[in-house]
């Protein structure tokens, strides 16, 4: 018996995978380059109208990754999915996917849109160069909420890269991107 649980958990953890991928592939799935394109630039709009701090960052980053909807589902095992696209100024520098992972005590079903705005050189290259960017490995990524923004200003930045959740719709009973794996993409 007490081989099975290990068999059976690593049986739950790769269904969960497969189910997440094949899932939300279709789920958040832009047409074509052009429409993701229109979708990031509609997102970051939202964004910068919604909250000036995340306006001021953008002016100051040197690339900006836009993630407009993401779709995130769980009942136990959870996963996420959506695409986005890497921007400095208005050149297009590639596209990017996020997927996640999870499992424990969750219900229920959200999209959302988030963007990370990297604001060195150090974090434009590992997000270049890596395999794959997973979200609280490598450079340091800060989600910012009204009580990071409230000590956070434009002079008092340090680190490698800011990340903003916005348009949060359905119910989930948490929300994060830690474990977020993003990775380029060919469209």
């Amino acid at each position: 018996m007490n081989h099975a649980r290990p068999t059976l958990h690593t049986f739950a953890l790769a269904l969960l995978a497969f189910l997440s991928l094949g899932m939300f592939n279709g789920f958040a799935h832009a047409a074509s380059a052009e429409d993701l394109d229109k979708e990031a630039d509609q997102a970051l709009q939202i964004l910068y109208k919604s909250n000036p701090l995340a306006e001021s960052l953008g002016k100051k980053a040197r690339a900006v990754l836009v993630f407009p909807k993401v779709i995130k589902a769980g009942l136990v095992f959870g996963g996420s999915y959506g695409e986005g696209v890497l921007n400095q100024g208005a050149k297009r520098l590639g596209y990017y996917n996020s997927v996640s992972a999870s499992w424990g005590w969750q219900a229920g079903a959200e999209s959302y849109g988030y963007v990370v705005f990297l604001m060195n050189n150090k974090a434009i290259k590992y997000l270049d160069k890596s395999k794959g960017w997973e979200i609280g490995v490598g450079p340091s990524v800060v989600v910012v909420n009204e009580g990071i923004a409230k000590n956070l200003s434009t002079s008092t930045l340090k680190d490698d890269a800011y990340a903003f959740i916005f348009d949060q719709q359905g119910l989930m009973v948490s929300l994060s991107i830690e474990g977020t794996k993003i990775t380029r993409i060919k469209r």
